[in-house]
């Protein structure tokens, strides 16, 4: 479909799909442009991530786009289904998903990680619109799980052949806090971590762009944000560890651009805030119960998949409709 079909109005169970009640505004947005409109956003962190890491990180992303793109193109030809390659979303994908990687991951876990997120995530349940979790935080999970040791390995920037725990590694682990980066360094992004992850400063300005051109909301990242800042509190992180916790790991890649995701998060006002409260809660808890250090890609997946219960509780009765 070339147009988007944008509304101000909560979400109604129409024919076992969840559409938008009136008024319906048409825009000439379309996937593609939104689609640009990502990787624009995402382009200051990405050549960052290449200044940072070198050109393992060029070539992570020259994997796993390629890939990506790759997989979504054999997969609609094998099908016989009109390539939709053109639409870019295969691409993004691709850049989220080597943003999720550590420097010093061999070839084939980006390569091996973007065929599971395209064809296992997207395609296999209708393709665009219809992948019901993230495809590329369902990439990170499956990485994660099949190579522990290899996607929990963190180079330091500049220096490919050293290994560094990440500021959240280090408060997990109850060690030294003095041996923490600085915060200044955290928010540029001169730190150990995935490739992608590290640079709170460009994140925000690349979610900026997409906020003044309408494509993301606020309220799930900012809600999200502050939901995981409270709880950590509440859990018995201290005030002046919170700042590492926010500006450590994920949690700005996911909030800004992975927990926004169309076709896997809820589409009214009241499932949204409700979306991004359980994003919080559970990233909290993750991070202070359970055994990870971190909880952003699995607390986004989680909430993905209760989305559709979440829509169901939320919807609106239409004007007019009997009961």
């Amino acid at each position: 479909m070339d147009n988007k079909v944008t509304t101000k109005s909560p979400s109604l169970q129409g024919d076992g799909r969840f559409v938008q009640l009136a008024p319906h505004i048409r825009s000439n947005e379309s996937v593609t442009k939104i689609m640009r409109d990502v990787i624009i956003a995402l382009a200051p962190a990405v050549v960052a991530s290449v200044y940072f890491f070198g050109m393992n990180a060029l070539i992570i992303y020259l994997i796993s786009v390629v890939c990506c793109v790759g997989s979504e193109f054999i997969y609609q030809k094998l099908a016989g289904k009109e390539s939709q390659i053109g639409d870019l979303s295969s691409i993004v994908t691709g850049l989220l998903l080597a943003m999720n990687m550590p420097a010093g991951v061999p070839w084939y876990v980006p390569a091996i990680s973007s065929v599971f997120a395209i064809i296992i995530v997207k395609e296999a349940f209708g393709g665009i619109g219809g992948n019901f979790v993230n495809p590329a935080l369902a990439g990170r999970a499956m990485a994660m799980l099949s190579w522990p040791q290899i996607m929990a390995t963190y180079t330091v920037p500049g220096v490919d052949a050293a290994s560094a725990a990440t500021p959240l590694t280090i408060i997990k682990a109850g060690k030294d806090l003095a041996s923490l980066p600085s915060l200044q360094d955290m928010f540029i992004g001169n730190i150990g971590g995935v490739i992608g992850e590290t640079s709170a400063l460009l994140l925000l300005i690349g979610a900026c762009y997409l906020l003044i051109r309408k494509v993301i909301d606020w309220k799930i990242p900012v809600i999200y944000i502050l939901t995981t800042i409270v709880f950590l509190f509440v859990f018995g992180i201290k005030a002046d560890i919170i700042p590492y916790e926010v500006l450590g790991g994920g949690l700005m890649l996911g909030a800004l651009f992975m927990a926004t995701d169309y076709s896997s998060t809820p589409q009214g006002t009241k499932g949204k805030i409700i979306f991004a409260i359980g994003c919080g809660l559970i990233t909290a808890l993750i991070r202070t119960k359970g055994n990870m250090a971190e909880g952003v890609s699995y607390s986004i997946l989680l909430m993905n998949v209760a989305s559709p219960l979440i829509e169901r509780l939320t919807k609106t009765e239409a004007y007019g409709e009997a009961k």
